[in-house]
């Protein structure tokens, strides 16, 4: 415990430290989401918020992990380096989406050579492609959740205290530290990020947190409960991620755009800002849902399999019905812009 701690707190001061460095970094090299009619701010905002989340994590978990732990996470670290490089391109210079794709599955591949892989089936392969499509989706997930202020930070840092905690309860040592490093380097950064933000963290941070959800969910494991009830866990604790980008992917083919590259306001952010919640409001609601769903992933983790099954389909079964509920009887027409 003590370790981990120490390792949150080193997270957390090399975020709050490193962020204002960053912010000037990317104002002296012009690094910057300038303003349009298309977009909320009205001044140039920083975008390598992300930089800093990454190397406050980095640090952390380097200098204060257990040298056994690192080798282990070696891949990881590898993988989640490689999306963040290319979201600092993207950031920069700007990158073709289906290129920052073929980004995320190298890191898989990466992840899957290192060890790191669903174990789900008795085919290989089937679990090598399972751990691609998840690693792929909760990578983006994340990405497409970075639409207001301190909403995907503030997602990432409530996933990874569950994340914490589940590690904790069930003396996953090699899960904590990780989890407890992205934590404090979330809270850290969410410091200037939230609304009125003075950074944003861009693709380079919102793959990196991304990629390392979907790492340390398929780290985490439960070994007195069978496989399908444990793999229930990440997908509770990371639900509102999967939830928004199941929505976005209907709204959009249902208006025939491509949803990989259309952009438009039709996340559940937006949405809950055009039932009258204000921007703060909407993003307060999205981390109380994850809570929610935290509280259910915990409760699952302890559960009976009948039990973890019910309660995994009850939240599913909400899960659907908000999408009905926001799609087709409280849409949100899709509005271009050059945020996802």
């Amino acid at each position: 415990m003590v370790q981990l701690l120490l390792i949150f707190l080193t997270a957390l001061i090399f975020s709050i430290l490193g962020t204002p460095l960053m912010r000037r970094i990317a104002i002296q090299v012009g690094v910057v989401d300038a303003p349009s009619t298309r977009k909320i701010h009205a001044n140039p905002v920083p975008l390598l918020g992300g930089a800093a989340i990454y190397l406050a994590f980095v640090v952390a978990l380097i200098v204060l992990g257990d040298q056994l732990y690192i080798r282990q996470l070696i891949a990881i670290l590898l993988g989640a380096s490689l999306v963040s490089l290319f979201g600092l391109v993207d950031d920069r210079w700007g990158m073709n989406a289906y290129l920052k794709l073929g980004g995320q599955l190298l890191a898989g591949v990466i992840l899957i050579l290192g060890g790191t892989s669903v174990r789900l089936f008795g085919i290989e392969w089937i679990n090598w492609a399972v751990t691609l499509l998840w690693v792929v989706g909760i990578t983006n997930a994340l990405n497409l959740l970075d639409n207001m202020d301190g909403l995907s930070a503030g997602i990432a840092a409530v996933a990874a205290a569950f994340f914490l905690l589940l590690a904790t309860m069930s003396g996953q040592y090699l899960v904590g530290p990780m989890a407890a490093a992205l934590l404090g380097a979330c809270i850290g950064f969410l410091r200037y990020n939230l609304n009125p933000a003075t950074i944003f963290m861009g693709d380079t941070g919102s793959l990196f947190l991304g990629f390392l959800l979907a790492a340390i969910g398929i780290k985490l494991n439960f070994p007195s409960n069978v496989p399908w009830v444990t793999w229930l866990v990440p997908v509770c604790v990371l639900a509102l991620p999967i939830f928004d980008t199941t929505l976005v992917f209907i709204s959009r083919l249902r208006r025939r755009l491509n949803p990989l590259t259309a952009a438009g306001k039709d996340h559940v952010s937006h949405r809950l800002v055009a039932l009258g919640l204000t921007r703060r409001e909407a993003v307060l609601v999205c981390y109380l849902i994850v809570c929610a769903c935290g509280i259910v992933a915990v409760y699952i983790a302890q559960a009976s399999f009948p039990d973890g099954y019910f309660a995994a389909g009850l939240l599913f079964t909400a899960g659907i019905v908000g999408i009905l509920w926001l799609e087709y009887i409280c849409p949100a027409g899709i509005i271009h812009s050059d945020k996802h």
